[in-house]
């Protein structure tokens, strides 16, 4: 494990723990993944973690500010580790795959909310639904034609 995470996790007051690093390990290779997923990846090398173990230490590395959770439409949460920047995502409707937006440009969507309510905002999610790429190579195979 990188010194980083654990340098990250010390400077956010937390101690550091072989089931702390070995979810944030987990959401390293995985990002993007639910508590399910990161659970079948740290019995890997934690065989004797539980499920329970696994959302505690998500919450507490969440609201330590080390994971962003991502809550899409009607999908489990979903946990990352980039949290430094005011990224978006892209979900593709047909298989559910999630990849990173860096920025947002252009007119519309606008992320400077019109009214903010007497809030301070600290971040816009902004969520692309769409098709991917391999999904629609896919759609195109179906409806060709055999010769």
């Amino acid at each position: 494990m990188p010194v980083l995470w654990t340098d990250r996790i010390r400077a956010a007051g937390l101690r550091v723990t072989k089931p702390r690093l070995a979810v944030l390990d987990a959401l390293e290779r995985h990002q993007h993944a639910t508590a399910d997923e990161v659970l079948a990846d740290v019995r890997t090398a934690l065989p004797e973690i539980t499920v329970q173990s696994i959302y505690v230490v998500l919450h507490s590395l969440t609201d330590a500010g080390l994971l962003r959770q991502l809550d899409l439409a009607n999908s489990p949460a979903r946990y990352e580790t980039r949290v430094d920047d005011n990224h978006h995502h892209a979900v593709c409707t047909v298989c559910g795959r999630i990849e990173d937006v860096a920025c947002a440009v252009g007119h519309a969507p606008c992320l400077t909310p019109s009214e903010t309510h007497g809030m301070s905002i600290h971040v816009a999610d902004v969520v692309y639904q769409g098709v991917c790429s391999d999904c629609s190579a896919q759609r195109a195979g179906a409806t060709a034609v055999p010769v």
